[in-house]
C-alpha cells in the first residue's frame, strides 16, 4: 500500500474508541468521510460456508483483491484493525477491496464497520454440516490445526477416536458458531438494511441470484451476465480454494444423534435465532449410518 497519512489520519489511527467501540464525533465524521470514497465487499462468512469460493468469484467480477481486515488472521475470529481500514481508503491506487473474515457481529465490530459505511454479507448454512467440513479441514490441514477457531486444537486430535473428535467439535467449536449467528441475527434485527443475509441452499440452487445480490448490497454495479461469468470461472478453479462438493446433510455421517441434539441445544440458548433455526439445524436429527467418507469436504 502507498497510503499517505495526513494529520487527520494519524489522529484517527491513534484515537481510542470507547470500550463499546463508539468513536468521538470528530473521529466518526472523519471515518464516514473516508468510507464514502469507495465500496468494500465484506464477506463475514463463518468457516466452511463457501466463503473462499465466493471471494474468488468476487475478485473476478469486480476486479478486486483480498485485503486483511484484522491485525492478524491467526485464530480466525477476526476483529477489524483500524489502521488497515484507513489505509484502504487513503490509497486510491488499490484495486477493489474484498474482505473475507470469520467475524462475529459483536457491538464494537458493528460500530467500526458502521463508521466506514461497510455493509457486510453473511451466509446461513446448517451448522452441523459446517462442523463436518471443519472436521475434515482439521484432519487434512496442519495450518488449520495451528489456528483453530478462537480455540486451541489439541495436539493429539488426529490420534483420537471418532467419538472423541466429534465431542471436541461439538463441545469446543460449536459454541463459536452459535455465538457467531446470534451476534449477526441481533445486528440484522437492529439494522436490517445493513446486512445481506444469504442462504446456502439458495446459493446452491441459484448461485447467480445470491452472488449478484451480495455485490449489489455492497455497492458494486455488476450485470447478472458478468456475475455468472465470474462464478463459472471460479467454479473451474474451485479445487484451488477448498471448495469441493458443498453437499448438504453430511453431518449425520460424522455425528451421532446425541451430538446433533447438542448442537441444536447450543443454538437454542439464543432466542433471537428462532427465525433462523430451520436454516441452521435443518435435517440434523435425521438418522443415518455413522460411516465417514474419506476426506469428502467442502
Amino acid at each position: 500500500m502507498s497510503a499517505v497519512l495526513d494529520n487527520n489520519a494519524i489522529q484517527a489511527v491513534f484515537a481510542q474508541p470507547q470500550p463499546n467501540g463508539t468513536f468521538s464525533d470528530e473521529v466518526l465524521a472523519y471515518l464516514r468521510d473516508l468510507g464514502a470514497r469507495r465500496s468494500v465487499l465484506m464477506l463475514a462468512f463463518a468457516p466452511k460456508a463457501a466463503g473462499t469460493f465466493f471471494r474468488q468469484a468476487a475478485a473476478y467480477a469486480i476486479g478486486g483483491d483480498l485485503f486483511r481486515v484484522a491485525h492478524a488472521q491467526g485464530g480466525r475470529d477476526a476483529t477489524p484493525y483500524l489502521p488497515n481500514l484507513i489505509a484502504w481508503y487513503l490509497d486510491s491506487s488499490l484495486p477493489q477491496i474484498i474482505v473475507h473474515g470469520h467475524m462475529q457481529a459483536l457491538p464494537a465490530n458493528r460500530r467500526i464497520l458502521g463508521a466506514f459505511g461497510i455493509r457486510p454479507v453473511i451466509m446461513l448454512r446448517n451448522v452441523a454440516d459446517m462442523l463436518a467440513s471443519f472436521w475434515d479441514m482439521l484432519e487434512s490441514d496442519p495450518i488449520a490445526r495451528d489456528e483453530g477457531l478462537n480455540c486451541v486444537v489439541p495436539p493429539d486430535l488426529l490420534s483420537r477416536g471418532q467419538g472423541e473428535k466429534a465431542d471436541f467439535l461439538v463441545d469446543i467449536v460449536a459454541p463459536w458458531y452459535a455465538s457467531y449467528f446470534a451476534s449477526w441475527k441481533s445486528f440484522v434485527d437492529e439494522e436490517p438494511k445493513q446486512v445481506c443475509v444469504l442462504r446456502y441452499r439458495h446459493f446452491r440452487a441459484d448461485p447467480v441470484e445470491s452472488f449478484h445480490a451480495a455485490l449489489t448490497h455492497a455497492g458494486f454495479t455488476v450485470s447478472r451476465s458478468a456475475a455468472k461469468s465470474a462464478l463459472d470461472r471460479a467454479w473451474a478453479d474451485r479445487a484451488s480454494f477448498r471448495f469441493n462438493k458443498g453437499t448438504e446433510g453430511r453431518a449425520a455421517q460424522y455425528f451421532s444423534p446425541r451430538h446433533l441434539e447438542e448442537i441444536a441445544r447450543k443454538l437454542s440458548h439464543y432466542p433471537q435465532l428462532k427465525a433462523w433455526m430451520s436454516e441452521l439445524t435443518a435435517g440434523e436429527l435425521q438418522s443415518a449410518p455413522r460411516v465417514r467418507p474419506a476426506m469428502a469436504a467442502i
